[in-house]
């Protein structure tokens, strides 16, 4: 782990990491706030829809209005500072930004972005995981043509359990389970904008102090978010997926070695290499000691006697059987650790996650009964959540991915829990994000 000795060198070389950031809101801004303690690193410019809430933010995070003063990315390079434009499109062309960090959280328009950057010899984080949940794979195969890579951001929890994956591989350990954890019953799955603070545990006070976005943070609670994230996390370990969506087997840390074993042998899992996501309520709505909410975990299995041994000898996190062993992490710290995918991604050429193959998919699924004529919201809004399913099973009925239920009408009645397909809306079939979409599916066959 010399990440931050190679930036220190970037430093004294005088040859920083140049950075472009699409989107400062929430998560952007918790970058932000690392930005400056950060070696070998200059943020050349922000582009944002509102460039004074940009400002706001930065002056939310710490920043001194001086760094910010720039009025085009060549002085901002000049003197160090930063620009901050509404244009992301000048943002991207810069000849001499080696990254762009896209963090708007709208996935029609990170398509762009990330393609306009890929064109012009840009590498991508990609904040944004509801556009890689619809089309990763093939950003992924877009990006080794043009030269550049493309990564999922770490501090988010897919690039975490991505990482645990690789250690349990490189290791030699047979990959469980993997995923997250999150606060969840079944009726959340019902949830909206209107109804999310409480049932998330934030009071709409602190809401508005941290500037959170009430859609935004129902896609976590609606069960959007964690199927979105457990579908790059398939699409980039190869892991399977649940043949009817996830299941949120309730569990302490301690239980998660228990839960995460197959059926056959008194777990959850349908099969052995499968994502899951383990909830911090049991049935009943009763909080879990000691949960793993807010943290990202992989369960392996030891193969033979001496591992199992070895296991116990050194007081690992076991099963009763003592094969099974979950390494965890309880935390993640979203947008403050996003300069590990940058550093990773500038000096070693190396992404924190990136899909290597298309398992899985989500579905846009009714809130509740929709009529003809009516609009759907997309991800966390009122009309539809996304259940996740296997590519092929997506794919055999013709599945609309939640990244592309957003302002689109609605053609035929659909029963609340149904899930949605193409010919059940008016799609806008002339967005680059349809179409790669569309081309995913002929170049990925499931």
């Amino acid at each position: 782990m010399n990440l931050y000795a190679k930036l220190q060198q970037r430093a004294a070389d005088k040859r920083p990491v140049r950075v472009g950031l699409i989107g400062a809101g929430k998560f952007g801004s918790m970058y932000l706030a690392q930005i400056p303690r950060t070696p070998g690193v200059h943020l050349v410019g922000i582009a944002d829809l509102s460039p004074d809430g940009a400002r706001s933010n930065l002056a939310r995070v710490g920043w001194k209005a001086e760094q910010s003063q720039a009025r085009s990315a060549e002085e901002a390079i000049r003197t160090g500072t930063t620009w901050i434009t509404e244009d992301w499109k000048a943002l991207v062309t810069q000849p001499q930004i080696d990254i762009i960090v896209e963090c708007t959280g709208n996935p029609v328009a990170a398509v762009d972005h990330i393609l306009e950057a890929f064109s012009h010899g840009k590498h991508v984080v990609n904040v944004t995981v509801e556009a890689d949940a619809f089309c990763g794979p093939i950003l992924a195969r877009l990006a080794t043509r043009a030269g550049v890579v493309y990564s999922l951001a770490f501090g988010d929890q897919p690039a975490l359990i991505c990482d645990l994956v690789d250690w349990a591989r490189t290791c030699g350990f047979p990959v469980v389970a993997a995923g997250r954890g999150h606060k969840w019953l079944p009726h959340f799955c019902e949830s909206t904008p209107d109804t999310v603070w409480g049932n998330y545990g934030l009071t709409p006070e602190q809401a508005t102090r941290g500037g959170l976005n009430p859609k935004m943070f129902n896609s976590f609670l609606d069960g959007s978010k964690p199927s979105i994230e457990s579908t790059a996390v398939a699409n980039a370990t190869g892991l399977t997926v649940p043949s009817n969506g996830l299941l949120y087997p309730p569990a302490s840390v301690e239980d998660i070695p228990f839960v995460t074993r197959p059926r056959s042998e008194g777990g959850v899992l349908e099969r052995k290499g499968m994502v899951e996501v383990i909830s911090s309520l049991e049935a009943d709505g009763r909080k879990i000691p000691y949960d793993i909410r807010m943290g990202v975990w992989v369960t392996v299995e030891a193969e033979t006697e001496y591992i199992k041994n070895c296991f116990e000898e050194y007081n690992a996190h076991t099963d009763p059987t003592g094969r099974y062993f979950t390494l965890y992490k309880r935390w993640h710290l979203i947008g403050l650790e996003v300069g590990v995918s940058v550093a990773s991604v500038a000096v070693r050429n190396e992404p924190t996650g990136v899909a290597t193959c298309w398992n899985a998919d989500v579905v846009a699924t009714a809130k509740r009964d929709l009529a003809p004529g009516e609009m759907l919201d997309g991800e966390g809004g009122f009309t539809v959540w996304g259940k996740l399913l296997p590519a092929a099973t997506s794919m055999k009925m013709g599945g609309l991915p939640l990244g592309l239920a957003h302002n689109v009408k609605v053609l035929r009645p659909v029963q609340k829990g149904q899930s949605l397909c193409w010919d059940d809306v008016a799609m806008d079939t002339g967005s680059r994000a349809w179409q790669l979409r569309k081309e995913m599916e002929t170049l990925f066959p499931s």
